[in-house]
């Protein structure tokens, strides 16, 4: 049985890649796939290997695999592309993205999509699928390019102003995800769900959340929601998926604005300027916000990764997942035709029409044999579009910086953002800056420090 060739970009990833290629051989149309795993950490990569292999062996499925360190080699002819990584990993990047701003004391919670730590990762990142898109055009131009990568909005953004020919779709968990933790709160099962979502990646909003009653009808759960929050029954702490954040923070903010984000409390915090304040401790303890998250889900993520490879090893066969990850199903609409509708981050064409032309925005899509189709969101609330404007110039700034290749832009966009903005002055966030380039050295594209050169691992 013959399929797509799948080029993963980043395979060392060994979760994410379980999880991808786990959905994508569960389906029949896609069985027959040829992966090619790649990374430049030759020790992850055989570990994905040995997962890859036994997914094949546990599913029974026809499968090929290739393994590969050079990129441009595994990008030939593929016809779909996924891209994970992290340039720099936990150590030294993501720890030096917290540790640094406490010294000033801005203090975050993840750090990766938005604020001073999401600015950074977007000034690592962007090179390296700028390079991707580069090997692409060479060997791959028709390829879909499924990227799941962080700070996801800057990074659609920056793709599409310096390689508009490429097909791409920036991909979240955070729809589906929270879609089925507000089911859990409601106690309904998530079937029973209709909801439309809008806005840009972790800063969107359902517009709609509604029960699919028994005669087909819809009725609004945007009233029981409110009340829940109000009367203290939501949110349920047995509903967040991250035990260590109660979700009090989205809660809150539908009650002031009426709509519920689609990102979770622990990220949505350092997004906006209102809940990590100096001298406010009251503010953290009654919203429940987990400051430093992400550097210890890292750990936590390692130590048990290293448990589960043993299993992984020692198992004849292992049982495969099926995630919510809309990789496979995009895969198999366009390979079949099959239409589905999925959440996807694409540059704005009109499709968000309050916001600016090309930046990133997350809408609902169509995908068929004809790729990724858009769908037009004209209703957004003013309030709504207020909020996402604020996370917009950052990103703007960001990816300017990039382009033009001026380090004045990336002081700029640090003091649009919401949060440093509320926590510092000038004179500390052009210090922070300075400091961030400094400690991130060669991680960081030469023209930041003219004769370095740009790390990729």
């Amino acid at each position: 049985m013959s399929g797509p060739k799948i080029a993963f970009i980043g395979a060392g990833s060994t979760v994410f890649m379980t999880n991808i290629i786990g959905d994508v051989l569960q389906r029949e149309a896609l069985k027959g796939a040829h992966v090619a795993l790649m990374d430049i950490n030759q020790t992850r990569l055989k570990e994905s290997e040995i997962v890859f292999e036994k997914l094949v062996m546990s599913l029974d499925v026809p499968a090929t695999h290739s393994l590969h360190t050079n990129q441009r080699e595994a990008l030939e002819g593929a016809d779909f592309v996924v891209v994970a990584f992290q340039i720099g990993g936990f150590e030294p990047c993501t720890v030096t993205d917290f540790e640094i701003p406490k010294k000033f004391g801005l203090r975050q919670t993840i750090a990766d999509t938005l604020g001073i730590g999401g600015i950074m990762r977007g000034l690592r990142t962007v090179p390296h699928l700028w390079s991707i898109c580069e090997d692409m055009m060479a060997v791959c131009p028709d390829a879909l390019l499924l990227q799941y990568v962080n700070p996801m909005a800057i990074n659609t953004w920056a793709i599409a102003a310096k390689y508009p020919k490429i097909k791409q779709v920036g991909l979240c968990h955070s729809v589906q995800h929270t879609a089925a933790e507000l089911a859990s709160d409601l106690k309904l099962p998530v079937e029973k769900i209709r909801y439309r979502s809008a806005g840009i990646n972790h800063v969107a909003y359902f517009l709609e959340f509604a029960e699919i009653m028994e005669d087909g009808t819809y009725r609004d759960l945007y009233p029981q929601l409110q009340q829940g929050y109000a009367n203290g029954t939501f949110p349920r702490p047995e509903s967040s998926w991250n035990p260590r954040c109660p979700n009090k923070v989205r809660y809150e903010m539908m009650k002031r604005l009426g709509y519920f984000a689609t990102e979770s409390s622990e990220h949505f915090a350092e997004y906006v300027p209102w809940f990590i304040k100096k001298g406010r401790e009251d503010i953290i303890e009654r919203f429940g916000i987990p400051l430093d998250e992400y550097p210890k889900r890292c750990v936590e993520q390692i130590a048990s990764w290293q448990d589960r490879l043993e299993e992984f090893k020692n198992s004849e066969k292992i049982d495969v997942p099926n995630s919510v990850e809309y990789a496979s199903e995009i895969m198999n609409s366009v390979w079949t035709g099959t239409p589905s509708v999925i959440y996807g981050n694409i540059a704005n064409a009109g499709y968000i029409p309050d916001l600016p032309e090309g930046c990133a925005v997350e809408v609902p899509c169509l995908v068929d044999r004809n790729g990724i189709q858009p769908t037009r969101v004209a209703d957004l609330p003013p309030q709504l579009t207020a909020i996402m404007r604020s996370n917009i110039n950052v990103q703007e700034l960001t990816v300017k910086a990039l382009l033009t290749e001026n380090r004045e832009h990336i002081y700029h966009a640090a003091m649009m953002d919401p949060h440093t903005g509320a926590e510092l002055d000038l004179d500390q966030i052009w210090s922070l800056v300075d400091a961030l380039i400094e400690a991130h050295g060669d991680w960081l594209p030469s023209w930041l420090s003219g004769a370095r050169t740009m790390r990729v691992a």
